[in-house]
């Protein structure tokens, strides 16, 4: 057994016109953990690539109605980043040759060694592999190499971004906790990419979107014939990971049974699929996320008691939106540049009494919440700013609860002293502003300071005063 690709499971289509053929490479290929499926016809491996894109087509290059160079051709128009190996008889190797030179990755001789087969698919599927990491890398972490989700300067995100720094580089298993809506999983795909396993894969699986009739088989995988619709064998979620990161989100929604034998991939790193005998071993570092309290659970006889002094090594909790007041702001300006730009639409802004509304809402969604909002707000605008009138009702007119405790001035007072105060002073300095239509000096007069001092005054409450001249 190749070790290659058994630490590197994928996907892989086999196109030849002798049904034999591709039968017996689907046999090997399944052997080395990899999902395969063959086909006789260039067209139909089309069609099922187009609805399911592999990592790696391994196609004959002559066939009757299109060659192997065609359907690569093909292949790359529906995804280039899929690699294709082309399979030829020795005298026709210079055709194989040519097929490199306009895009294959490699080529095997038929009658192939299997060795040398297994090895080639292996390093496409890692080559493939390597480039989505890659990419993915450069989508996420930009220039500045600060992943989106860590979008805020309050000092709630500046210690989670510190602490996320620290564990990122260890191989413990990880707890993510809070409310629905903070962005658990991006920290976790964060804590991935800062680590030594950042070249593996992210594997994330929602253990409550899935009947826990079948979790079990998702997770850990099955042999053909565990059960009744078990048609082949399928490599789960476990063995996806293997050589980098599994994140289960909603971890307190996983039934007992398979909470046993999660705890023995942790313990003996390695598993068992349904209805198998095999141990497969497994190398993955888990991340796990909750917004249920498992303590309770843990009393209740819901949760085992060994798993959580596993999972529970380290510990990051996410404060909810309405305790980093200072970070909504950002965040809202960060999707409006986002969402205008997945628009097609050209920059909005928000106006002062916009941005205050945002403020003083009370955000029971979170970040998701806030995002949701923007790009509804941004569907259905027609100028090129936000106002209150354009939000959701329950934004400028909250029912009872849904806003934090306030002032007459419509300042949250449980928050700390220091945001609390920047709060007050954002609203008053708006106000003020607005009424004098952006005077610098009117608006120094009235408050009794100086220019200086109200310049600077703006710029640290990130007011720009030409927002209010008209």
């Amino acid at each position: 057994m190749s070790t290659a690709t058994r630490t590197i499971p994928a996907r892989i289509f086999v196109v030849d016109d002798e049904p034999n053929m591709g039968r017996i490479m689907v046999k090997l290929l399944e052997a080395e953990g990899h999902e395969a499926a063959s086909f006789t016809s260039p067209g139909e491996a089309l069609d099922a690539i187009r609805q399911t894109p592999p990592d790696v087509v391994v196609t004959d290059l002559k066939m009757p109605g299109m060659t192997g160079v065609e359907l690569m051709g093909q292949v790359k128009q529906v995804d280039e980043s899929i690699e294709v190996i082309v399979m030829t008889a020795y005298g026709t190797i210079d055709n194989a040759i040519e097929a490199i030179k306009v895009g294959a990755y490699d080529y095997v001789l038929k009658p192939f060694n299997t060795d040398d087969l297994l090895l080639t698919i292996g390093k496409a599927a890692e080559r493939k592999r390597l480039r989505e990491v890659n990419r993915s890398l450069t989508q996420e972490l930009g220039e500045t190499g600060r992943p989106p989700a860590m979008i805020g300067g309050s000092m709630a995100m500046t210690e989670l971004r510190e602490l996320i720094k620290k564990v990122a580089p260890a191989d413990s298993a990880v707890l993510i906790t809070g409310e629905s809506g903070t962005g658990k999983e991006l920290v976790a795909r964060t804590i991935h990419m800062l680590s030594p396993r950042r070249a593996g894969r992210f594997v994330a699986i929602n253990c409550g979107s899935i009947p826990p009739s079948l979790l079990e088989s998702e997770l850990f995988g099955h042999e053909k014939g565990a059960f009744t619709d078990a048609r082949e064998q399928r490599t789960g979620k476990i063995e996806w990971a293997d050589g980098g990161t599994l994140f289960l989100d909603e971890l307190g929604e996983m039934p007992l049974n398979v909470q046993t034998q999660l705890l023995r991939v942790l313990q003996e790193r390695v598993l068992t699929r349904v209805g198998g005998n095999e141990e497969i071993p497994v190398n993955i570092r888990l991340l796990a996320a909750t917004n249920r309290d498992l303590g309770k659970m843990l009393r209740n006889g819901e949760f085992r008691q060994d798993l959580y002094y596993r999972l529970n090594v380290i510990r990051i909790e996410i404060p909810p939106l309405r305790r980093r007041q200072d970070d909504i702001r950002e965040l809202a300006e960060h999707f409006i540049a986002k969402h205008c730009q997945n628009l097609g639409r050209p920059p909005v802004r928000l106006t002062p009494s916009a941005r205050h509304a945002i403020e003083i809402y009370r955000w029971p969604g979170n970040v998701r919440e806030l995002e949701n909002i923007i790009e509804r707000t941004l569907v259905l605008l027609e100028r090129d700013e936000i106002r209150p009138e354009d939000l959701p009702a329950e934004i400028i007119s909250p029912s009872p609860g849904e806003h934090t405790p306030a002032t007459p001035g419509g300042f949250t007072v449980n928050a700390e002293y220091r945001i609390a105060k920047e709060h007050f002073e954002r609203i008053y300095f708006a106000a003020l502003l607005s009424r004098v239509r952006g005077s610098v000096t009117d608006a120094a007069k009235q408050s009794g300071m100086s220019r200086r001092n109200l310049y600077e005054k703006m710029e640290r409450l990130n007011l720009d005063i030409n927002q209010f001249k008209r």
